[in-house]
């Protein structure tokens, strides 16, 4: 069996990778294991291997086509993964100019994803997030703009789901209820 590759995103400070090592450590009690790998952290190995950057901060000054090779040598890769894949990635990033889409065409043809997972909870949840996580550096946005990001994510998931015949599932992360979130993801998962 080829195994499922499953990309899950979700706004800076909703809480995805909790909520997925969670439903990963639900699943394996399980016998069910997926191979976690962060897209952008995979595409800097890649550009490493190539001998184009030393660390993680020159690959924002690649140029264009550079960027362009690199993700889909890394989509490329990860495609070849045997078994079951877990992506994380961003649906969206945010720039200075508007959206970028996290998922271009040439790295979604290659990967063909199954299911896309956005996980969201609420506004203002995502904001003390944010304000009490003192491990990262994030930009200062209020409730309106994480709302109209997580509505943008939902909006390009439609268009990615449209372009590679996946399903889209969102998952809700609130507050105290972990639990019900990691349950949710593992049952997608499964």
């Amino acid at each position: 069996m080829a195994g499922k590759k499953v990309i899950i995103t979700g706004v800076p400070g909703v809480g995805k990778t909790t909520v997925v090592n969670e439903a990963l450590a639900k699943l394996k009690s399980e016998g069910v294991e997926y191979q976690p790998i962060n897209f952008g952290s995979f595409m800097f190995e890649v550009a490493k291997t190539e001998g184009l950057v030393q660390d993680r901060d020159q690959m924002r000054s690649l140029d264009r086509a550079d960027q362009k090779r690199l993700q889909q040598r890394a989509a490329q890769a990860i495609a070849r993964i045997p078994g079951n894949v877990l992506i994380d990635t961003h649906a969206s990033v945010k720039t200075p100019k508007g959206y970028l889409a996290g998922l271009p065409e040439w790295v979604l043809r290659e990967i063909m994803p199954d299911v896309i997972i956005l996980v969201e909870t609420d506004n203002d949840q995502i904001l003390m997030r944010r304000m009490t996580d003192e491990t990262r550096t994030r930009d200062k946005e209020g409730t309106r703009a994480i709302a109209e990001h997580q509505q943008f994510n939902r909006s390009i998931a439609a268009a990615y789901a449209m372009m590679t015949g996946c399903t889209i599932r969102i998952i809700t992360n609130a507050d105290h209820l972990l639990d019900l979130a990691a349950t949710d993801m593992a049952d997608v998962l499964r």
